[in-house]
């Protein structure tokens, strides 16, 4: 498919980034004929990993006559905001900036890469949201769908641009979306919502951003703010705040699911510890390779979000019960000397630390899990509760510098909790560390809460940090 509106256009892309959504951008509309800039304020040796993705379309340097991507790199100007058609700005960019406000004064187009996907994609669009969980359950729909839909692409917040995959759809084919708030207010514009979708949980997250839940809250919902008569939306039910989604103010359908409530009509639950789908039973939850109660949760709404296509049952069990889950979200990486290694980077608030210390810890609730957590503050309160919960399963704890970790702090001092603390610099220390505090049949778990701003690229990069010191440790 060809996007012929883009040909010979002056394109600025503000924010190259590291996650892919910068260089899918800009190798989109380079294929597409326009004449792109892009600029970050972010150095060409901090960028070189995004920039080499792009060496087909222009070696980094001063570009000869007819090469199609022009970089600005270590700030912006204002000309590549005056002197354009489009710009396109990514999810670190927000709204108040003042070259955004730039190029609306000279009346230059605004839009992100959502936005642009949303207006020129052929084919249905699932959309997937929420605090915790987002990333785990758009990956399983996607599994469950390709099943019978062999033309459905997965794309989003999950390290890859939409607009990779745009080219190749058409109208039959799925698209299943990973969508952060960040991206959900790129739609507002062309008031768009997809056909199909759900929210996982809304906990307090990025406040640093927002100042407040409730504008937090107001990003997430334009999921389903601009759904039509005859869309459905899926709401996880033992969440209070989605609970109280009114059915008032929203057109399509409403499906909820939920592992505490008997909901009438469910189409998808637990019963006497085995999942049921369409009143079939799928397996027993003992036999799952993802474990927890939230894991749960997401099985029962990936399920409730497929029961609108015809999914052979076989399919379904067989893909469940080898479901591994993701990278960086309760990721085993190894046991060593009888003690597992837990990557749980993408863990950046207090609730989904203590989901990951619940499920570490087991029904039995044993004190036999070296934390390493802490890092940049996101305005989050929370850390109280983490501290309660660290008494109940952890015995030592590796904190990593930053300001969530002085409240962390605070908090186990003022509720005087019994747990060692240790602090480290680096990855490198904090795994020596926690490695030498554990012993056969611990758990060494890297569960941050907290941003990772400083000390690392980001969550993937700490993740990844992490997992390459425990495979070195002897």
């Amino acid at each position: 498919m060809q996007f012929n509106n883009f040909k010979n256009k002056r394109i600025t892309i503000m924010g190259l980034g590291l996650l892919g959504g910068g260089a899918g951008a800009a190798r989109f509309f380079c294929e597409n004929g326009a004449q792109v800039t892009v600029t970050d304020l972010k150095t060409e040796n901090e960028l070189l990993k995004s920039i080499k993705k792009l060496n087909k379309f222009s070696p980094f340097g001063r570009p000869p006559v007819g090469w199609k991507i022009n970089y600005i790199l270590g700030g912006h100007r204002e000309e590549d905001f005056i002197n354009a058609d489009l710009v396109v700005y990514g999810p670190g960019v927000r709204a108040n900036s003042s070259y955004l406000k730039i190029a609306q004064k000279n009346k230059v187009k605004l839009d992100t890469d959502i936005g642009i996907f949303f207006s020129n994609c052929p084919c249905p669009i699932i959309g997937i949201t929420g605090t915790k969980g987002k990333s785990t359950i758009t990956t399983l729909i996607y599994k469950l769908l390709k099943l019978k839909y062999k033309k459905t692409f997965l794309g989003g917040n999950i390290q890859k641009s939409v607009l990779k995959i745009l080219p190749k759809l058409d109208k039959k084919s799925l698209v299943v979306l990973e969508l952060s708030s960040w991206q959900l207010e790129g739609l507002v514009r062309h008031k768009k919502s997809p056909y199909i979708a759900l929210i996982t949980n809304i906990l307090p997250d990025h406040l640093n951003t927002y100042g407040s839940f409730e504008k937090y809250f107001a990003a997430k919902k334009n999921i389903y703010k601009h759904q039509q008569l005859g869309d459905f939306l899926i709401l996880n039910y033992d969440d209070d705040n989605l609970r109280r989604i009114g059915r008032k103010s929203f057109k399509g359908n409403i499906l909820y699911y939920s592992l505490n409530k008997n909901l009438r009509n469910a189409i998808a639950y637990v019963k006497n510890g085995n999942i049921f789908y369409k009143d079939y039973s799928i397996c027993h939850t003992k036999d799952l390779k993802i474990k927890g109660e939230h894991n749960l949760r997401h099985i029962l709404g990936a399920l409730t979000m497929i029961s609108r296509y015809n999914i052979p049952l076989s399919g379904i069990r067989h893909t469940i019960l080898n479901f591994k889950g993701i990278p960086g979200r309760f990721e085993k990486i190894t046991e060593k000397n009888g003690i597992k290694y837990i990557n749980d980077t993408t863990a950046t608030n207090p609730d989904a630390v203590i989901e990951a210390l619940k499920t570490g810890g087991g029904e039995n609730s044993q004190k036999k899990i070296v934390l390493i957590c802490g890092g940049v503050d996101k305005n989050l309160d929370g850390y109280r509760q983490l501290a309660k919960y660290m008494q109940k399963f952890v015995k030592n704890i590796v904190l990593l510098p930053g300001t969530a970790t002085e409240k962390l702090k605070k908090e186990l001092i003022s509720l005087k909790i019994s747990v060692p603390i240790i602090e480290a610099d680096s990855m490198k220390m904090a795994v020596k560390k926690a490695a030498v505090c554990a012993v056969k049949g611990d758990m060494v778990m890297l569960s941050p809460g907290a941003a990772s701003f400083g000390l690392f690229v980001n969550e993937f990069d700490r993740g990844n940090q992490f997992v390459e010191e425990v495979k070195i440790l002897k």
